[in-house]
Formats: structure tokens, sequence, C-alpha cells
């Protein structure tokens, strides 16, 4: 339908969303990919993700992050154990299938079954996962599970508007920029602005096919490097 329709009173309103009933929440679920498996968080991930998260030995990783670094396995534990029975944020561990070892955190968030909007967040990758098939493989089973087997119509992505990677990994994978939100919050006693981004159902399928093209293993040589980049499948 026309988004310039017009009401009885001739202001111009948006289409009618057809059929629209609410989307149910995800679930603690396993996504299984080619290079990564998705699971539920557990205390069991512990030990395979600090060893993981500890060859960022400065710590870089945890910058932008509300969280962390930890000092010792014992202090990263502790964090587990108070998040992963969370529903929102609903949270995952990253498995690198060559090795069976968790090597990363993300999770759903901000969860709006009424109105169809999901956010993916906690991005939570050690260096062991950073840059790689494996990384972008994780991405694309929760864009999928989102879109596909719960239906839902806007997938969000935020960040710190000065973390330059993160904005920049968001463009990569498909995502519009919509806007910075100005001092939207507070993390470790500094000013953040948020920049915005999103994917909605209208666009899947394109972002879908060029995600699947650049994962397709002939993509990569024998040392596990790309042949083409994501972009150029687009």
């Amino acid at each position: 339908m026309n988004a310039r329709e017009l009401d009885g009173h001739k202001d111009p309103i948006g289409p009618v969303v057809e059929g629209w009933t609410p989307r149910p929440r995800p679930s603690r679920t396993v996504l299984e990919g080619r290079t990564v498996r998705l699971e539920p968080l557990s205390v069991a991930h512990v030990s395979d993700l600090f060893a993981a998260y500890s060859a960022d030995a400065g710590g870089r990783m945890w910058t932008y992050l509300s969280v962390g670094p930890f000092a010792s396995e014992t202090d990263f534990a502790v964090w587990i154990g108070s998040i992963v029975a969370s529903e929102d944020p609903l949270f995952f561990a990253a498995l690198d299938k060559a090795s069976g070892r968790a090597v990363g955190i993300v999770s759903y968030l901000r969860i709006d079954p009424a109105n169809g909007s999901i956010e993916v967040g906690w991005v939570t990758w050690s260096p062991l996962m950073q840059r790689s098939a494996i990384s972008t493989e994780a991405q694309y089973l929760l864009m999928k599970h989102a879109f596909e087997d719960l239906g839902y119509r806007r997938y969000e992505w935020k960040c710190n508007a000065l973390n330059a990677p993160s904005m920049k990994a968001a463009e990569r994978l498909g995502f519009t920029y919509e806007g910075t939100f100005r001092q939207a919050v507070i993390v470790k006693g500094r000013n953040r602005d948020t920049a915005w981004f999103s994917v909605i159902d209208g666009e899947w399928p394109a972002v879908k096919a060029s995600l699947e093209a650049w994962l397709k293993p002939d993509n990569f040589d024998a040392g596990g490097r790309q042949r083409r980049r994501l972009e150029d499948f687009r």
C-alpha cells in the first residue's frame, strides 16, 4: 500500500501491516552453522571463554563494553553467572566448530515482540574469532533466525559512536545507519553517543544472499583467507 495514503483528515499515514500478530520471543535454542555453533550461554563455557579472551592481553576488546576487562577467571565467572538466566538480553556462546571451544558471546536484546523489533548486541568476540568467517556466520545465523524463524520485521545494531570497528562491521554486514543519539547513556563513567543501524525484513533477502555467497567454502583459500570481500557480493 502507498506509504502516502491519507486519513480522513488528509494527513499522510503509514501503510497497513497486513495480518500482523505479535512475534514469539526468542528461546534458548541452538543455531548450527558450518564454522560456528551458537548455544545458550552457561557457566560451563567460562573456562573456554576466559582463555579465549585472555588472548587480548591489553584488554582492548572491553573498551566500549560496560563490563571488563576481568582480572581473574573467578571474577569473569561471577559475571557469567549473573547473566546466564537473563531473558533480555538473551545470551549465546559462540563455539568454533573446528576446536569445539567457546570463543565469544553475543545476545539478542531490546526484544519487542509486539512490534517485531529485536537487537543484536553484547558482541564480545575474542581475538580467536575477530575478522573471521566464524564471526560473520554467527551474525548471519542470528539474523536468519530472527527474520525467518521468528518473523521479526526490524533487526537493530547499536554501538558507541566512537567505536569505528563496530560501525564498520555493521555496514559490512548490510545494516543501514540511521543516526546517532547524543548523550544517550553513561558507560564506565563516560558519555556515550549511540549510533543506530538496522536491517528491515524487506532488505533481508538481499542481505542474506550476499552473506551466503561470502560464506561459501570456495570463497576461502587453504589458509582460510577470503577471496572476495562481503561487499563485493552486494
